[in-house]
């Protein structure tokens, strides 16, 4: 686990790691679908979120889910993620 550390203007790598207390300050913050990453306590400042290899072809495969019509299914991923499920 990577504790305490300043990060500024840094690509960041994210899968299968762990940040706690942690700044990050005009980072590019890439994830490739691995291990999800665990942030406890950080701050985010200016950060470019990246999706990679496997994590860009599941994006890739929810906007071709979404512009066959399946916005419904789409709408509710985004819903369970955002909290607002039954809301």
């Amino acid at each position: 686990m990577q504790t305490a550390i300043i990060f500024n203007r840094e690509t960041v790598q994210l899968d299968g790691e762990a940040f706690e207390d942690c700044e990050f300050r005009d980072c590019r913050m890439v994830y490739s679908g691995g291990e999800t990453p665990v942030f406890r306590q950080c701050r985010f400042e200016d950060c470019d979120w990246r999706f990679d290899d496997a994590a860009a072809r599941t994006l890739a495969h929810l906007k071709l889910i979404w512009s066959v019509g399946g916005k419904a299914p789409v709408q509710a991923m985004i819903k369970e993620i955002t909290g607002a499920v039954g809301k």
